[in-house]
């Protein structure tokens, strides 16, 4: 296998597709445990805050309709279900 088999992005091609993004918009992943995954291509999505959330679920959550929200580009790891 080839690294362009193996990533998703690299370096040149998050840049452009940052690029054409709203540029003060805070960038955020998500994650959980250890290691390291490619990520879905970024998009972006109304959020909430939750600080006093355990590290597991993360500081931030995907927000409902009735919530105070502020958007964000979301990095999202690939999920891998074996």
């Amino acid at each position: 296998m080839t690294q362009k088999e193996i990533f998703h992005f690299t370096v040149g091609q998050l840049v452009e597709i940052l690029k054409s993004l709203p540029q003060d918009l805070p960038v955020l992943t998500s994650g959980y445990e250890s290691g390291f995954e490619n990520f879905y291509h970024p998009e972006i999505a109304k959020l909430k805050h939750e600080p006093e959330n355990m590290c597991y679920d993360g500081e931030f959550q995907v927000a409902q309709d009735d919530e105070v929200t502020f958007d964000a580009i979301i990095l999202q790891r690939v999920f891998r279900d074996d």
